[in-house]
């Protein structure tokens, strides 16, 4: 017996068509954003927010976010990085005006719950030692970043 199309001997069942003749609702299951919506249990991303008044290189800008990702992972629960790696381990990479409002956002991402990582620099090359240029977030579900994080800019 089996499943339909899955009978012993059978070729399995013919592949769905999508054509005009499709309904709309059938064809949003197949638009990226609403799969990830409707069949992935969360959605994990994480969030590294820069300090754009030290107009740092695009090279140092580089090491001091991965400092903050992979710290702020380091720190997460295992179970959202592992939820995270799933869904291919999303990360935004945003701009604060300075260090008052990094430290700003760094405690509002505390204050609902959300894993930080604060990273100062060794101050070998750009900047002075002990400066702070970045704070990792997360991973963790997107609308808990969002929730902090969603009326920063782009970097």
């Amino acid at each position: 017996m089996g499943l339909p199309g899955f009978e012993p001997g059978s070729k399995g069942p013919k592949p769905l068509m999508l054509d005009q003749a499709t309904p709309q609702p059938l064809l949003d299951v197949f638009n990226h954003k609403v799969f990830i919506k409707l069949f992935l249990k969360n959605n994990m991303k994480q969030a590294i927010i820069v300090r754009n008044d030290l107009k740092l290189s695009k090279g140092k800008m580089s090491a001091q976010c991965s400092h903050a990702s992979v710290e702020a992972v380091l720190k997460s629960d295992r179970k959202k990085v592992n939820d995270w790696q799933k869904e291919g381990m999303k990360k935004v990479v945003l701009k604060a005006d300075n260090l008052k409002d990094l430290l700003k956002y760094n405690q509002l991402a505390k204050d609902v719950g959300l894993v930080t990582a604060l990273i100062k620099d060794a101050g070998r090359t750009e900047v002075e030692p002990g400066t702070i240029t970045c704070v990792g977030i997360g991973p963790d579900e997107d609308e808990k970043i969002d929730s902090v994080t969603r009326n920063l800019k782009l970097v």
